[in-house]
């Protein structure tokens, strides 16, 4: 996708490693979107981890990727099995609930694991670059399948596609293209009339900082909405379709995403709108039969007690928005239903949420967890 014109990616090696220095990977700081676009170095898996603890990186894709280039990071100068093993876990433990983190991890494990020691740091900036082409190109054909459900929908009605969108699901979640947003800039760009209603996505909003960001870089049509605004929108026949993303999605077709993601999935059934999730298929989970299985990640309470903007005077603070007295709780994720999925739209086409469905599509995923 494009920053100011110019095509960029969410991650990047700007030196690989030799045998002489170490490799330096860039990143695009995104606790700094909107108001500011700059870029990180990381140079160590310490650094890796914490862009993703940190949430400079954020998105399950993304946070894989920069997981498999922390690991790259960390064998400079040893590695060894042990090493890699620690490199494993303390890259794992940043983030719980995205299960690409671990499906990058495992694949890097498994390319590095068989070869001499002397082989294994090129090896590990080989497969991490492979991993985020196999990312971009995923999110890529997600966009193709999904551009028939929007085109589809603007065949047999006037005026622009509405779609509502939660958190960030776009390019800033992924290496590029997104998965969510995947459908929506294709749209865009194949002439197809789409607008996009952008949740704000407390508490750390993803969808007012990010999304919105993206879209108007990409000059898409969009209006940033309140959380709870989605149901009401929905009521009056102003949103065709939802599209979201997913952390995890477990066998049974059951979809962890973002919190609050379950509240527009309710809305969107009471009210016969569609409603789609984005899955590339490295967050399908087939370990776990259902979402209750999934450890929903708990994060600090700051994230809502506080909140992040611009002042009238141009200057980025934050500022404190409940009584220092009240504590606050801070669910980052939720499950929604299975049933309550209209399709789960994937690299290799569109699949039902169901059980059965999903394994036929992907059979090599599922005999693998089996």
């Amino acid at each position: 996708m494009k920053v100011n014109g110019t095509p960029t990616r969410t991650i990047w090696v700007e030196e690989a490693a030799s045998a002489d220095r170490p490799g330096r990977v860039g990143i695009i700081d995104q606790t700094r979107l909107p108001h500011a676009f700059e870029t990180v170095s990381l140079t160590t898996p310490e650094a890796a981890a914490h862009a993703i603890s940190d949430m400079l990186v954020r998105g399950a894709p993304l946070i894989g990727a920069t997981a498999a280039y922390g690991l790259a990071l960390g064998i400079h100068e040893n590695a060894s099995d042990a090493r890699l093993a620690a490199l494993y876990d303390r890259l794992h433990a940043t983030r719980p609930t995205a299960i690409n983190l671990r499906w990058a991890l495992d694949q890097m494990m498994a390319t590095l694991r068989p070869l001499p020691e002397a082989e294994r740091e090129a090896a590990a900036w080989v497969r991490a670059a492979e991993i985020c082409d196999e990312d971009a190109e995923i999110n890529r054909m997600i966009g193709m399948h999904g551009l028939d459900l929007i085109r589809e929908i603007a065949a047999r009605r006037p005026g622009p596609v509405n779609i509502l969108t939660h958190c960030n699901a776009g390019w800033l979640a992924t290496v590029d293209w997104g998965t969510a947003t995947s459908p929506i800039y294709q749209a865009h760009d194949a002439g197809i009339a789409v607008h996009v209603w952008v949740d704000e996505t407390r508490p750390r909003n993803q969808g007012a900082a990010l999304t919105s960001w993206e879209l108007a870089n990409h000059g898409v049509p969009h209006h940033l909405i309140t959380d709870n605004t989605g149901g009401h929108l929905m009521q009056q026949g102003l949103v065709d379709l939802v599209i979201t993303g997913t952390d995890r999605t477990t066998a049974n077709g059951d979809v962890c995403n973002k919190i609050g993601t379950y509240l527009k999935a309710l809305a969107a059934q009471d009210n016969n709108v569609p409603f789609y999730v984005a899955l590339p298929s490295p967050t399908i989970d087939f370990r776990l039969e259902s979402g209750a299985e999934i450890p929903i990640e708990e994060r600090s309470s700051d994230e809502v007690s506080w909140v992040h903007g611009k002042d009238p005077e141009g200057r980025v603070t934050k500022v404190r928005i409940s009584p220092e007295a009240t504590p606050a709780a801070n669910y980052a994720f939720d499950v929604t239903p299975a049933r309550l999925v209209s399709g789960l739209i994937t690299e290799k086409g569109i699949v039902p949420a169901e059980h059965g469905a999903i394994a036929a599509l992907f059979p090599e995923r599922a005999a693998a967890a089996a």
